[in-house]
């Protein structure tokens, strides 16, 4: 069937069974954590394929066990979520007996554009939103890892009707006829340069768009931090996946006495870690030959323009002369905004490290910038944590810490301005992808009359107004 046969199957069996039972969203969502569950290992080998090696443990980590725990929060929540929300209604007509209440009601179909950083928990975690909404799915993987979109259409017909989830994969031409469906609600993540396309393509359909972008996330070191703490979790987030994550640290902004220590710090913590690169099961590949190579590009232009780039290579390895596609972190000294290192979401290992001499320097230098998707702020002093949180705008923060923003389910996640609209993930993804519908219910008296609504207008419908304008 062609993406937009499946798109009228989906609607039509939607529209047949609405009302969509508590026990049919669970059902979904029992069987979406059964087919991610009773298949982790084949994920995983699928996962390692894509990228040319990675990490078993992480995969289970980072794309199993973060695809099962948004399932399984939201077959907990699901009932709470759908209950109506009792609203107030203005003077006298609660007294009278009106009453009003919002009922979230599923939207229809919804399709997700994964991308392939973390292609099974960015397909899963809004799926989990969706189908505790009681909407139906429809997926585009992404052609970068073609492993593991083969194996999400080899599996998921034995778990569900084509009517209920179905995936399709391929290139940009696939992407772009995907996006031009017209869904109820789309969810794309991936590059900002991208979700304008895709915001175009919905348009024409008046399309709801979720955009999970990206961008430039910053990293201040605040007054008192503790570096070899700081550094060590920083270092933690940025190596995962090999940096390629949307939510990892971009750039430091350290303060100018602490330069060096940051930079010692960050070494250390990364050698202790990954003392060894290449053949060290836990170090994540670069996704591609393309990917790869636009990286080492990046890191030349810095040096080209007058970066000091150090190398965290502990153990003297060799890479010019691997064909593995790992990348060691490369920390960029003195890099200047002429440098396509500040200019570009780095995605990979590479982190540059400012200085700043005050903490309105660092809050001008993140606000001059588009607004980032996540901000990450480390400091004992609560005055300076609240001036950067009250002065700063960005999609989410991390305090002490990098990235965990995400994984709390019951924290919206999403950007805001070239780092994305919108927002899922727990509760809110449950709005998201629900319809609020208001229902009002008349009081049995004759409400019109007492409001001055009926004609002949008189001294009602005067007092009515002065009674709304107070």
């Amino acid at each position: 069937m062609t993406m937009q046969d499946v798109l009228a199957l989906q609607r039509a069996r939607f529209m047949d069974e609405l009302p969509v039972t508590l026990a049919v969203r669970k059902d979904r969502l029992k069987r979406a954590v059964a087919m991610i569950g009773d298949n982790a290992e084949a994920f995983c080998d699928a996962l390692s394929e894509d990228f040319g090696h990675r990490s078993r443990e992480q995969s289970m980590l980072t794309d199993i066990a973060s695809s099962i725990a948004p399932l399984k929060h939201a077959l907990k929540s699901v009932e709470k979520w759908m209950r109506r929300d009792p609203r107030a209604v203005q003077f006298p007509l609660g007294l009278l007996g009106a009453r009003a209440w919002v009922e979230y009601q599923p939207k229809g179909v919804v399709g997700v554009i994964a991308p392939w950083n973390f292609p099974v928990n960015l397909v899963m975690g809004p799926v989990a939103g969706a189908f505790a909404a009681g909407n139906r799915v429809m997926v585009k993987t992404s052609e970068f890892t073609a492993r593991t979109a083969a194996l999400f259409e080899e599996l998921c017909p034995k778990y569900f009707a084509e009517d209920e989830l179905a995936f399709f994969s391929g290139g940009a031409d696939v992407g772009k006829a995907f996006s031009e469906l017209a869904f109820d609600h789309l969810i794309f993540t991936g590059a900002t340069g991208i979700g304008r396309h895709i915001l175009h393509a919905a348009a024409d359909n008046l399309t709801p768009v979720t955009l999970e972008l990206g961008g430039k996330s910053p990293v201040i070191v605040g007054k008192g931090a503790d570096i070899a703490k700081t550094t060590e979790r920083v270092a933690i987030g940025k190596m995962l996946n090999a940096g390629q994550i949307c939510l990892a640290p971009d750039y430091m902004l350290v303060p100018e006495a602490q330069e060096q220590a940051v930079v010692d710090g960050l070494k250390a913590a990364v050698s202790a870690m990954y003392p060894t690169l290449l053949a060290n099961p836990d170090y994540t590949a670069i996704i591609n030959d393309r990917h790869h190579q636009r990286l080492t590009d990046w890191v030349a232009d810095a040096r080209a323009k007058g970066a000091t780039v150090e190398v965290v290579n502990p153990g003297g390895e060799d890479f010019a002369g691997s064909n593995a596609r790992k990348m060691p972190l490369h920390i960029v000294r003195n890099a200047t905004d002429d440098m396509i290192v500040m200019q570009e979401e780095l995605f990979g290992p590479i982190l540059p490290v400012r200085s700043y001499r005050a903490i309105d320097d660092a809050i001008s230098e993140v606000n001059r910038r588009d607004r980032p998707l996540g901000l990450y702020y480390f400091g004992p002093d609560e005055a300076e944590r609240r001036r950067v949180l009250d002065r700063t705008i960005s999609g989410g923060v991390t305090l002490d810490d990098v990235v965990f923003h995400v994984s709390m389910e019951e924290l919206p996640f999403g950007g805001i301005g070239p780092s994305g609209m919108g927002s899922y993930h727990g509760t809110d993804g449950f709005k998201t992808f629900s319809h609020a519908k208001a229902v009002y219910k008349q009081a049995k008296l004759d409400v019109a009359k007492l409001a001055g609504l009926k004609p002949p207008y008189g001294k009602a419908t005067m007092a009515s107004v002065k009674r709304q304008m107070k």
